[in-house]
């Protein structure tokens, strides 16, 4: 097994929270709501995946369900949103793609958790 800084978390416990969303933006109000989501999920942690898809990585389990019950807070009052969680492991198997060119994942930061 090839060791690294992050080899110190176990991959079945770790998680990736992956939230996915359709948001209406027909009115001006819909915009800022779905803007407003969007700005509270990076102020939370989450990273851009694509376009409606943001995911975050938690160290644990009990940090998993922190940033669920804090996106849950925080859920807009039209569209769809899905809560989605991962081990690191299963993560760890996405293949991706750059047009037709596969791409390395980036790994996760060393986060500093304070509890």
């Amino acid at each position: 097994m090839a060791h690294s800084k992050y080899s110190r978390l176990n991959q079945y416990r770790s998680m990736w929270v992956l939230v996915f969303f359709d948001l209406p933006t027909e009115t001006r109000s819909e915009r800022k709501a779905a803007s407003g989501f969007r700005k509270r999920l990076l102020n939370d942690g989450f990273a851009m995946f694509q376009f409606s898809i943001y995911l975050r990585f938690c160290a644990s389990r009990e940090n998993t369900e922190v940033h669920i019950k804090r996106t849950k807070n925080i859920l807009p009052k039209k569209g769809k949103v899905c809560i989605m969680q991962i081990t690191d492991k299963q993560f760890g198997m996405i293949e991706l793609f750059h047009g037709q060119k596969e791409i390395e994942p980036e790994k996760p930061s060393q986060q500093l958790e304070l509890f």
